[in-house]
C-alpha cells in the first residue's frame, strides 16, 4: 500500500532551520505531484508548498515564500522542505501530501495520500 513518512522535524529556535523529508513507497513517485501542509493546534490544515511531477514548478502560499524551499529527487522517491528563519507562527504538525491528477495546489481534497506528520516547533 502506499505510504508517506515524514521526519525531520523537532525543536527550533526563532530564526532557525529544519529540513523535513518525506520517503514515499508503494506508489510510482513520478506520477505524483507532492504537497507539503501544516496544521497548528486549533486550527484547520492549510497548504504550505507543493511540486509538480518532474518539479520544474513550485508553489507556496505566501507566508514562507523566500524562507521555505520544497524539492524532489524522483530516484529517490523523496521530496523535502527546506526551512529557514522560523518562526513562532510556523509551530505545527506538518504533512507530506501526494496526488495523481491535476487541480487545485492549494487544496487539501486534491490530494489523494497523507503521512502521519512530523512536529515542528519554534520557541520565540
Amino acid at each position: 500500500q502506499v505510504q508517506l513518512v515524514e521526519s525531520g522535524g523537532g525543536l527550533v529556535q526563532a530564526g532557525g532551520s529544519l529540513r523535513l523529508s518525506c520517503a514515499a513507497s508503494g506508489l510510482t513517485f513520478s506520477n505524483y505531484a507532492m504537497g507539503w501542509f501544516r496544521q497548528a493546534p486549533g486550527k484547520e490544515r492549510e497548504f504550505v508548498a507543493a511540486i509538480s511531477w518532474g518539479g520544474s514548478r513550485t508553489y507556496y502560499t505566501d507566508s514562507v515564500k523566500g524562507r521555505f524551499t520544497i524539492s524532489r529527487d524522483n530516484a529517490k522517491n523523496t521530496v523535502s522542505l527546506r526551512m529557514n528563519s522560523l518562526k513562532p507562527e510556523d509551530t505545527a504538525v506538518y504533512y507530506c501530501a501526494a496526488r495523481y491528477y491535476s487541480g487545485s495546489w492549494y487544496s487539501v481534497n486534491e490530494y489523494d495520500y497523507w503521512g502521519q506528520g512530523t512536529q515542528v516547533t519554534v520557541s520565540s
